[in-house]
């Protein structure tokens, strides 16, 4: 049986795959994300959600329990104004990038990095696996609607954007302010299904391996 390890803490991404029928695990790396830019120096929002997407992976495909499973790793950076946007932490980031991002757009890249821990050569004459580590990256442009100070203010105090990238959601109460999505919306949430088809079938994995029974 192929096992998929999601190297996110993301409840975001987890639910979404259990939603799509995707059978996994979860098991969170250690990546220390500033440390990761600062060594790379990457700044584009593009190549750095790939860049700690990889980190991730390749963190987690190192651990003794990714032996035999294949191993995706996911971040997302919003790109606005040219700027790379992550998690904003606090709620006076988030309120100045929501007053800017009222009624205009911004473009959310998600990175996805799948590494294959599968014995190339089996004993047991079961499916050998690739070797791959491979990965690519999904982007969607996200249009909000005008945003009134005082819901913006509200919406901060639950908490929700602080921990998101771009100091939004789709899929929780900040699917209220968003008035269109260009692209897979699958990808603002964070891990785009078609996107991960893909990269399973760079493996041989099919997709529908991994549904649950």
């Amino acid at each position: 049986m192929v096992r998929l390890i999601l190297a996110s803490q993301s409840p975001a991404r987890t639910k979404l795959l259990a939603e799509a029928g995707i059978r996994h695990s979860v098991l969170v790396s250690d990546v220390d994300e500033d440390a990761v830019q600062a060594r790379y120096g990457v700044t584009d929002p593009h190549d750095t959600a790939l860049l700690l997407a990889r980190a991730k992976a390749e963190a987690v495909a190192a651990l003794p329990e990714a032996e035999g499973a294949l191993v995706l790793g996911c971040d997302s950076v919003f790109e606005f104004d040219g700027e790379a946007h992550g998690k904003p932490y606090t709620a006076a980031v988030a309120r100045e990038r929501m007053l800017r991002m009222s009624g205009n757009s911004g473009v959310l890249h998600t990175g996805h990095w799948l590494v294959d821990c599968r014995d190339t050569d089996p004993d047991d004459g079961g499916e050998p696996g690739t070797g791959a580590t491979l990965g690519t990256v999904a982007s969607a442009e996200v249009t909000f609607l005008e945003m009134e100070p005082a819901e913006i203010d509200a919406y901060i105090a639950t908490g929700e954007p602080l921990q998101c990238a771009g100091s939004f959601t789709i899929d929780g109460l900040g699917g209220a302010f968003i008035r269109k999505v260009d692209g897979d919306p699958h990808t603002v949430v964070g891990l785009s299904v078609s996107t991960l088809r893909d990269l399973l079938a760079s493996a041989n994995v099919r997709i529908t391996d991994l549904w649950s029974a």
